[in-house]
């Protein structure tokens, strides 16, 4: 018999989907012993009552592996979840886990699913754990009779692993602190910001960290509407509760009951500019982010910074976590923002710093006045079709306000309602059926066909005249040329 502990991830605790797959094992595998416990729901305990958070690691020692089951909370676990596992390391807990034979199980909609489960294998990496699988169900796959036998199989492999003590890789290395100090240089010049609205959000902790030093000298290089707003000094009194009250209207149950909505809406909402400051804590920002984030979805699945200039200033190993980054990156495209650039304090000298932080901020305020947006990557367009086809699905008797603000903005742009497409889909295959027009389509007329129109919209074009960028080249070249200096 296996002793499998599962850490679930819900706010919701038992009534939870996730927990439904759960469920499903534990019936389909009654010789093992599957022990719930809602960590999420119990967070305020576990951080307070040190015998209650012994009991826990007590149990994830004596059991025979660990199954992290958790349902999406924005592109990553819980807040709540975070935070447990920030206590982990605060309470010097990792000996529970080293060793221990660990999976992750998630339920959503598959909207970046893969950054919450490579999340998920890093931290069980870090703890010395031996990873086994991901397994990542939509959440009405249990409904479907080959979704359950692959449920199965998942489980059945993660016990087979520990009965037979298998070999697992480690996929994610260890993180390579960085200890440099950052301490900022004089300021030759400050920048006026030029009527936009600045809002720097940090949750610095105290004010000799590189984080907060960093968000000084970028409050004092610009000048103007600049306002600097510290999470931890903002009420916020707790996570998501994964209630969906949001879904009808975007009215949430926190309403009135702290300060975050009140301020999303008067000050986020209202700025021309964003610049978001944190410290790496494991392999993401801290939990007091996370809550930021996961409080963020009283607007549900609908993009509420439209237009708004991005940067984040990061303090720690950004470089060694590529999912972070990501992370950051998705959460700017899917907003319909621009994110214009990354700095962090990973770099050898103060000056180096200083010079990055001046030209964010100068490309800051030129993208906000000449309004400039990137075209969205795959981060930006997949993210959007995955919500526009499950609120236009089986998500929109709840979420009735993503359903109308989709109509509104033009979001159901469903292939359908391109007429000329459809004329040449329903001829086209039987054009397609003459081999000698099929032979000359793909010989002679494919490759000019696809640049005709193109062309022409070269030849019309005549040169705007568009306001020169004072600014030093891209962060990125200057980020590139230091990098090479350093080898």
């Amino acid at each position: 018999m296996m002793n499998i502990i599962v850490l679930n991830g819900s706010p919701k605790g038992e009534q939870s989907v996730t927990m439904q797959y759960v469920h499903f094992i534990q019936k389909m595998f009654p010789q093992h012993k599957l022990k719930i416990v809602n960590v999420v729901q119990q967070i305020n305990t576990l951080e307070k009552d040190e015998r209650a958070f012994q009991k826990l690691i007590d149990e994830v020692k004596c059991s025979d592996g660990v199954l992290w089951a958790f349902p999406l909370y924005t592109f990553l676990v819980h807040s709540h979840y975070k935070r447990f596992i920030e206590l982990i390391w605060e309470c010097d807990a990792l000996h529970a886990f080293k060793g221990k034979y660990a999976a992750t199980l998630s339920t959503s909609i598959h909207f970046y699913d893969h950054t919450a489960h490579n999340y998920m294998h890093g931290i069980c990496d870090d703890l010395e754990m031996h990873f086994v699988d991901a397994y990542s169900a939509a959440m009405r796959d249990l409904f479907d009779e080959e979704k359950q036998h692959s449920l199965l199989l998942f489980a059945q492999n993660l016990f087979t692993m520990i009965q037979q003590a298998a070999p697992t890789i480690r996929q994610y290395s260890p993180l390579t602190p960085h200890s440099f100090e950052y301490t900022p240089g004089e300021i030759q010049q400050t920048l006026d910001v030029r009527g936009k609205k600045v809002l720097i959000i940090t949750d610095a902790e105290h004010e000799q960290s590189n984080e907060w030093n960093m968000v000084e000298r970028m409050k004092r290089l610009l000048t103007g509407q600049v306002n600097v707003v510290n999470l931890n000094a903002l009420d916020m009194k707790g996570g998501c509760l994964g209630c969906l009250r949001c879904g009808y209207d975007y009215t949430c149950v926190w309403e009135g009951k702290d300060d975050f909505i009140e301020f999303y809406k008067t000050q986020v909402q209202q700025a021309d500019i964003l610049i978001f400051a944190g410290t790496i804590k494991d392999r993401f920002l801290s939990s007091r982010w996370k809550t930021f984030f996961d409080r963020r979805f009283f607007n549900t699945h609908s993009p509420t910074l439209l237009g708004k200039q991005f940067g984040f200033l990061i303090s720690g190993p950004l470089s060694q976590i590529p999912n972070l980054r990501e992370t950051l990156e998705a959460f700017v495209e899917f907003q319909h923002s621009n994110l214009v650039g990354i700095v962090t304090d990973e770099y050898p000298d103060s000056t180096t710093i200083d010079t990055f932080l001046e030209h964010l901020a100068r490309q800051l305020i030129y993208c906000a006045e000449q309004k400039y947006l990137k075209p969205a990557t795959f981060l930006g367009v997949g993210a959007m079709k995955v919500f526009r086809d499950e609120i236009w699905g089986h998500l929109r008797f709840v979420f009735q306000a993503d359903h109308r603000y989709y109509q509104a903005h033009g979001f159901y742009d469903f292939p359908q309602k391109d007429y000329k497409t459809r004329i040449l889909n329903v001829f086209g295959p039987v054009l397609m059926k003459i081999a000698p027009f099929r032979r000359r389509f793909y010989t002679r007329e494919i490759k000019p066909g696809m640049i005709r129109g193109l062309q022409k919209i070269v030849e019309q074009a005549s040169a705007p005249v568009i306001p020169e960028n004072t600014a030093r080249p891209s962060i990125g070249t200057v980020a590139a040329r230091s990098y090479t200096e350093q080898i």
